[in-house]
């Protein structure tokens, strides 16, 4: 039942519990108790809603910053992760494979913010040995949603 709970909450966090709740074939106490558990368990670590910035005229700049870094010792990686996710501006961090080890996003009103961000915040810490700021230009896709406009079948219904 977990795994079923989690694949829907994960398309839909809004979805009625009840409506849940008949989809799985089991009463709605039951349901609440799992959801309740798993946010206890940390399975489930928050509810979140996914916004399209440009529709809603709201200025936002993305940025995806690999971060190649020399581990702490005795601390591998952990250490220098919780260096960087502490920061406000920071919304997630994931360890990666290939020429980087991190992965980091941040959110910003320009690109002046988010680069002085890189320059004056990330880029000195001692265990940072080079970044590479990347900018989201435009989202087509986010969390598994569609973000662009999706065009009109122009055929004629026969």
């Amino acid at each position: 039942m977990r795994e079923k709970i989690l694949t829907f909450i994960e398309k839909n966090s809004r979805i009625d519990i009840k409506e849940l709740a008949i989809v799985l074939g089991v009463d709605e106490a039951a349901v609440l108790n799992e959801l309740e558990q798993m946010e206890q368990e940390h399975i489930i670590c928050g509810y979140h809603t996914l916004i399209d910035w440009d529709k809603a005229g709201i200025e936002k700049v993305t940025a995806l910053i690999e971060v190649r870094v020399t581990p702490q010792r005795g601390m591998g990686f952990d250490k220098v992760a919780e260096r960087i996710y502490n920061y406000p501006e920071v919304n997630s961090v994931y360890l990666i494979s290939g020429g980087f080890d991190f992965m980091v996003t941040i959110e910003g009103k320009t690109l002046r913010e988010v680069s002085q961000f890189v320059s004056d915040k990330l880029s000195p810490l001692d265990s940072v040995l080079s970044t590479k700021t990347n900018f989201i230009l435009k989202k087509y896709k986010d969390h598994g949603t569609v973000m662009t406009e999706q065009p009109k079948d122009e055929r004629i219904e026969m």
